[in-house]
C-alpha cells in the first residue's frame, strides 16, 4: 500500500520566494540559487532517493504519511516551538540563512512536526485517541565550512509517531527497533551497531545510534522520544512516541566509500554510474590540485561563515576545501579592532585536470569581492 503524501502548500513561501527571486545582491542571489537546486531525495537515480525509498519500506513505517513542507520558514515556528529560544546558537545569523528578520531557509527538518500536527485528519485522530506517524525528507539550509564532507545545501530525513497516553506504551526499544531496521535496509543484514545516550532539544530520553561502516563506527541518527513540553507547544497533550532524524548525505557517502560530498551532484556519467548504495566509489581519475593563498585585514567582526558563502558563491563546486592558515591581532600594525587572517583555497574538480588560467581569474574576483563585500584590505 503506498504513503499517503501530505503536500504543505504556503502562501507566505510563495511571496518570499517571489521576493527572493527578485533581490540583486549577492545574499539574495545566493538563496535564490540554493532554493532552486534540485531535490535529490526526489530525484530519481541518486544515492539520496535510494536512501529514502530503502527507509519507507522498512516494516513499522508503511503506515506512515508522507510529508513535504515549505523550505522557507519562520523563526518562531522553526526555532521557538522546538526549545531554541531567542540567542540560541542555532539562530545565530552566522550560521542561518535569514531571508528577512522573521524568516529563515529551514536548518532542521524536524520542523515538519508543527505543520503535521495541524493537518485536519490528524487532529481528528487526536480527538479520537488514535495514534499516528509521519516521515518527512528533503533540503535543509546551514551556512558551514568547506571541505569535502560539509555543503551548505545538504538533506535530511525524520520520522515521528505519536500514541496517546493510556491506549499505547511507546518505549525507547520500540524506537531502537525501528532504527535497527532501517539501519539493515541501508547498509545491509549483517550490519552492526550500537546506541549511546545524548541531548537534544526536542527529546527526551534522546539517542545516538552508530553503525560500524568501513571499519569504523559512525554517527547514523539522533533519536529520543519527544519532550511533552515540546508537545505541548504545538498544543498536544496527553501522548508520547518516538522521533528520528539523519543526513542523506553521511549514509549515502558511507554506504559508498565516497570521498567528496560534491560527486553527489555531478552529472559525468562515469561518476554517476557508480553512485549506487553498496558501491565502492573508484575515482574516475585522481586531477591535481591548484591552490591559491589570500591574506587580509578585517574587522573583528567578520564572520568566517559568510566568508566561505563568498567563495562558493565565486568558484562553485571548482572549491574543494578551505583551510584557516593563521588568524592574528596586532593593533600596533593593523589599528583597534582588526583581525588578520590568511586562508588557502583548494580548487580541484573531480572530472577534470584544472588549468592555471581558469583559476586566476576566479582567485582574483575573491579577491575583489573581499575588499567589496568584507572591507578587506589584501596584504
Amino acid at each position: 500500500m503506498p504513503h499517503k503524501e501530505i503536500i504543505i502548500e504556503d502562501d507566505k513561501e510563495k511571496q518570499l520566494l517571489e521576493e527572493v527571486n527578485k533581490k540583486t545582491d549577492a545574499e539574495g542571489k545566493r538563496l535564490a540559487r540554493f532554493l532552486a537546486m534540485p531535490d535529490l531525495s526526489r530525484t530519481n537515480g541518486s544515492p539520496l532517493y535510494e536512501v529514502v525509498q530503502r527507509t519507507l519500506k522498512v516494516k513499522g513505517l508503511e503506515d506512515f504519511h508522507i510529508i513535504k513542507v515549505p523550505e522557507i520558514v519562520s523563526t518562531d515556528i522553526l526555532f521557538d516551538l522546538f526549545n531554541m529560544p531567542p540567542g540560541h546558537p542555532a539562530r545565530s545569523k552566522s550560521d542561518t540563512y535569514y531571508v528577512n528578520d522573521k524568516y529563515v531557509l529551514r536548518t532542521h527538518d524536524t520542523v515538519f512536526w508543527y505543520y503535521y500536527l495541524n493537518q485536519p485528519e490528524i487532529k481528528e485522530r487526536i480527538k479520537n485517541k488514535q495514534s499516528f506517524g509521519a516521515i518527512c525528507f528533503g533540503k535543509v539550509y546551514r551556512k558551514d565550512e568547506i571541505d569535502r564532507k560539509h555543503m551548505n545545501v545538504f538533506h535530511q530525513m525524520g520520522g515521528l509517531y505519536l500514541a496517546a497516553d493510556g491506549k499505547e506504551t511507546v518505549k525507547p526499544e520500540d524506537l531502537k527497533e525501528i532504527l535497527s531496521k532501517i539501519a539493515r535496509a541501508i547498509f545491509g543484514e549483517e550490519t552492526k551497531f550500537r546506541f549511546y545516550d545524548h541531548n537534544f532539544p526536542y527529546t527526551d530520553p534522546s539517542f545516538e545510534m552508530e553503525a560500524f561502516i568501513n571499519d569504523n563506527w559512525m554517527e547514523m541518527v539522533g533519536s529520543g522520544q519527544p519532550r511533552k513540553s515540546v508537545l505541548k507547544n504545538f498544543g498536544l497533550e496527553g501522548y508520547h512516541g518516538w522521533a528520528f532524524g539523519f543526513g542523506l548525505e553521511r549514509l549515502a557517502m558511507a554506504s559508498m566509500d565516497l570521498p567528496d560530498i560534491r560527486l553527489l551532484w555531478s552529472d559525468d556519467k562515469r561518476v554517476k554510474k557508480q553512485l549506487k548504495l553498496g558501491h565502492h566509489y573508484k575515482e574516475v581519475s585522481i586531477y591535481p590540485p591548484i591552490t591559491r593563498d589570500i591574506s587580509f585585514v578585517v574587522s573583528a567582526d567578520f564572520v568566517p561563515n559568510d566568508y566561505f558563502d563568498l567563495i562558493r558563491d565565486i568558484g562553485g563546486d571548482l572549491v574543494e576545501e578551505v583551510q584557516l592558515l593563521d588568524k592574528y591581532e596586532d593593533e600596533k600594525k593593523f589599528g583597534k579592532g582588526k583581525l588578520s587572517y590568511t586562508y588557502r583555497v583548494i580548487y580541484r574538480s573531480n572530472e577534470r585536470t584544472l588549468k592555471t588560467e581558469e583559476i586566476e581569474p576566479i582567485q582574483a574576483k575573491i579577491e575583489a569581492e573581499t575588499k567589496a563585500q568584507f572591507k578587506g584590505v589584501i596584504r
